[in-house]
């Protein structure tokens, strides 16, 4: 008879299962939200030629007029970013491990996504960026672009949506694509705004079930504004709008429009995409892996961008 205590030898004490936790990952923001730069291809710096307005003035019977210039100037692009990453695995490992493919499939797909991860966040720094940290509300027609959410104990109110939509119309900002970037922490701040009375209609309904939003896009326009959230927004400590703020990070939640490449704020280039490439070194015993990307952003116009900064905890 074959026994638990007579048979140890055929008992494996630890056993793997052939399933794989991997990473939980939200959804990323659409490649639509800055002007793709396809012009640059070579070189290190791109100009960029600028049209301003023309100056009116009185005109008088039998008095010649004074020959002005339109306001003209240029920005320019660089591509600022070079980003890698780079693995090996061994013949050792392959020869006696097990679910090593598994294991270089989910490596590989790991990689382009912290690629994509660190595209998405350097966007949205290099818009949270060209604000700086001093106390210009970076007003535009006499309205400000810039706030500190520091009269509402630095959390979000409905009002700043009326307030942005008030600056960017004064701005002239066309009232089609214009979005609002948020926190989850402004999403969920949002939410506890939203009263559902007993008398529940599809809308609120759906409210219920799913939230004020559904993955990274709101159920709805609000103001105005179609909302999006994201993890990703940038931090900054003690953001000054003119205002005295106690020192703390706060989140920059940013106000766009992006309804053509004339209106985006920001526009970007792929200089390199994530390029794989693999190779075999014999003298290791190994299979070597590498990947590459280059890449920039800059601003191309401050009227179409606005800012937020919210506390990066507080929902009231």
């Amino acid at each position: 008879m074959h026994t638990t205590d007579n048979t140890r030898a055929f008992i494996e004490s630890q056993q793997y299962s052939n399933f794989i936790l991997l990473n939980l990952q939200d959804g990323l923001l659409p490649d639509s939200f800055y002007r793709n730069v396809t012009d640059f291809v070579h070189g290190e710096v791109l100009n960029i030629k600028t049209v301003g307005e023309v100056t009116l003035q009185e005109a008088e019977e039998d008095t010649p007029l004074v020959y002005n210039p339109i306001e003209s100037g240029e920005i320019t692009f660089r591509i600022t970013e070079y980003k890698g990453d780079a693995w090996y695995i061994t013949d050792d490992l392959r020869e006696d491990g097990n679910q090593i493919d598994a294991l270089l499939a989910e490596r590989a797909t790991a990689s382009t996504r912290a690629i994509q991860e660190s595209f998405e966040s350097d966007f949205l720094k290099t818009a949270g960026d060209a604000f700086g940290t001093d106390g210009s509300g970076y007003p535009v027609n006499g309205f400000a672009h810039k706030v500190v959410a520091e009269t509402t104990n630095n959390t979000f109110t409905t009002d700043h949506l009326v307030d942005m939509r008030l600056a960017f119309t004064k701005a002239n900002v066309p009232a089609e694509g214009r979005i609002f970037i948020v926190d989850p922490v402004v999403e969920a701040t949002l939410a506890k705004l939203v009263q559902i009375t007993h008398d529940v209609t599809p809308f609120g309904q759906k409210i219920l079930e799913q939230g004020l939003a559904s993955g990274q896009q709101f159920l709805m326009k609000l103001f105005g504004w179609d909302i999006m959230t994201s993890n990703r927004l940038p931090v900054y400590t003690n953001p000054d709008d003119g205002v005295t703020t106690p020192t703390k990070d706060m989140v920059a939640n940013l106000f766009m429009c992006i309804l053509d490449d004339q209106t985006k704020p920001l526009m970007g280039a792929w200089r390199r995409m994530p390029k794989s490439e693999g190779d075999r070194n014999k003298d290791l015993a190994r299979d070597e892996h590498v990947v590459r990307a280059r890449y920039g952003f800059g601003v191309q116009r401050m009227d179409t961008l606005g800012v937020l900064y919210t506390d990066q905890t507080a929902t009231a």
